[in-house]
């Protein structure tokens, strides 16, 4: 992950040493500068967005493809749609340290979505859910640390997080001020518009 951190020039993972020891390019070639082009830039935020929530392309393509077709601009569309998958839910939340953790915690299948027990990490979450640790798991390390290292990390405010409960409130969608990825969601409709 940190050869595609330094390829983008942004840390994907998020306090990754060797970015910041490195924050250019992998490779003997890594310093040199590289020609800039519009479809190297529309590709590049695409990469970006697509590495930061662990998707495969042909489900970000999904994505886009649902993002076009709600009302409103796709740009923003896009990034809420990211946002409110459930794995991005949990690692908001303060529940796991990275995306991928929370993507496995889902997998394996530790939360219950408004009681119901949800193993798919890209499951949507929507306005008004709540979304609980199973009890038998509440005990595991992944949630004791979460618990004791509670408000360290920021939560967004269209979730609200109950540490003691290990619960989490979605108030509300997410708008596209509240999703703090550094990412130009223009170029990706336009890298897609060109298909």
């Amino acid at each position: 992950m940190t050869r595609k951190s330094r390829r983008l020039g942004v840390d994907l993972v998020g306090g990754d040493a060797a970015f910041e020891r490195r924050p250019y390019a992998p490779g003997q070639h890594g310093r040199a500068r590289v020609k800039e082009s519009e479809y190297r830039s529309q590709l590049q935020e695409k990469q970006k967005a697509r590495f930061t929530y662990g998707v495969m392309e042909k489900q970000f393509h999904n994505y886009y493809v649902e993002a076009s077709r709600r009302s409103g601009k796709t740009g923003d569309n896009l990034l809420q749609l990211l946002e409110c998958r459930l794995d991005n839910v949990v690692y908001r939340a303060g529940f796991a340290r990275t995306r991928r953790q929370a993507r496995q915690l889902v997998v394996h299948g530790h939360f219950l979505v408004n009681g119901k027990k949800v193993d798919i990490p890209s499951y949507q979450v929507s306005a008004h859910d709540i979304i609980d640790v199973r009890e038998k798991s509440l005990e595991m390390t992944p949630f004791i640390v979460a618990r004791e290292t509670h408000g360290e990390r920021v939560v967004p405010a269209w979730l609200q997080v109950l540490p003691n409960r290990m619960r989490v409130l979605v108030h509300s969608l997410p708008i596209r001020a509240q999703i703090d990825i550094p990412v130009q969601e223009q170029l990706i409709v336009e890298f897609y518009s060109k298909k």
